[in-house]
């Protein structure tokens, strides 16, 4: 029996009725189509006396995921409407697929980002930031819960993923590090040597590239590099366990995220930030040394001499306090927008994106408040 469908108004009730086989492979041969259907619906919803809309198949001998598209962009359209739905007459197989469909509301932020206007836009971006504040802090305080647990012994994490994320934030590191760090060091030398051969104090390259080095530009290279790669990496990673239900899965283990999937790259990145900045401030003097002894004509001794006397051991903890403070920021930046990423391939990929973006904006922000405060206390 070829597929078929009436549409008919009866007392205030649209009834939406389909017969036949409505099936891809059926309809594929036949002049019916789920368009025409929707199309003769929404037209009898125009009617004024319109309250409800009914669906039935009386006659329906086989169907598939089209015919139950169509009732439920119906169903939709009612709803908006303020129309009341009624599927009791359907076959036992569509009616609770259609109530189910019905009950979720659908996505509207692909729409949204194309209908939205720019003071509509703004206005829900300031009005979802106390729901982001509080997200940000449930979690801030769920990291803190699975630290006190690991200091008490009681975490469950693999130390296996542990030592992956040393390797991933270490040595994996380096070469790009490496890189970035002795070409910073070889720009800080050249262009601060043009200033000072004016004054004939081309030895003070020395400690120039060695004070910025470790007190500050060290540090916030190294940030700046593990914001790039290691951050969204972590973003990556746990969006795509989100995607694909693993997360859910520890949970139902009884196993915590918190513990097996945040703690480890929290003080994996905790603990290497601060190593690879002695590394990278080392990296970065050995450029300026390259700068002063080959194209300045400082001998070798008197460049080291000069870095080493105005070098103090407070520099250094500061320097690293910021790598520190930096490689926290990085990985509740990368693993707070894992957790809390969408479940699918685009979500993953805003997820990753706002990883990079927030931990950049964390290390310039988290550097100025702490040069503020050592300035102040005069460290």
């Amino acid at each position: 029996m070829q597929a078929s469908f009436d549409i008919r108004n009866e007392q205030g009730s649209v009834v939406v009725s389909a017969s036949g086989s409505w099936e891809r492979s059926s309809l594929a041969s036949s002049s019916v189509s789920a368009g025409p259907l929707m199309d003769a619906a929404l037209n009898a919803m125009e009617e004024p006396d319109v309250k409800e809309v009914r669906f039935a198949a009386p006659d329906l001998e086989s169907w598939d995921s089209l015919l139950l598209a169509s009732f439920n962009a119906v169903a939709r359209e009612a709803v908006r409407r303020g129309l009341a739905v009624d599927t009791s007459a359907l076959p036992d197989g569509m009616a609770p697929m259609l109530d189910m469909a019905l009950a979720v509301p659908p996505s509207d932020q692909a729409r949204a980002q194309y209908d939205e206007g720019f003071f509509e836009s703004l206005g829900g971006k300031v009005l979802a930031i106390p729901g982001i504040s509080r997200d940000v802090m449930e979690f801030l305080g769920e990291v803190t819960q699975s630290l006190t647990r690991f200091f008490t012994g009681r975490a469950s994490f693999s130390r296996r993923d542990l030592w992956n994320v040393f390797r991933e934030c270490g040595v994996d590191a380096l070469p790009i590090v490496t890189l970035t760090s002795l070409l910073l060091g070889l720009i800080l030398a050249f262009v601060s040597s043009m200033q000072l051969k004016l004054f004939g104090a081309e030895i003070y390259v020395a400690s120039l590239v060695g004070v910025s080095m470790v007190r500050v530009m060290g540090p916030v290279l190294t940030g700046i590099v593990l914001a790039g790669r290691t951050g969204p990496s972590f973003a990556a990673v746990i969006g795509s366990m989100q995607v694909n239900e693993e997360v859910d899965a520890l949970t139902g283990f009884g196993i915590s995220p918190m513990d097996f999937l945040v703690l480890p790259r929290v003080l994996g990145l905790a603990i290497m930030t601060p190593l690879l900045t002695l590394y990278s401030n080392i990296a970065g003097i050995t450029g300026g040394f390259l700068v002063g002894v080959l194209m300045l004509g400082i001998t070798p001794a008197a460049y080291l001499d000069n870095t080493l006397s105005l070098m103090e051991m407070s520099y250094v903890w500061v320097g690293l306090l910021h790598a520190f403070v930096f490689g926290i920021l990085i990985a509740l930046c990368g693993c707070y927008q894992g957790i809390r990423s969408g479940r699918n391939a685009s979500a993953v990929g805003r997820a990753t994106t706002s990883a990079v973006v927030n931990s950049i904006v964390g290390i310039i922000i988290a550097t100025s408040i702490i040069t503020i405060i050592f300035t102040v206390v005069d460290i």
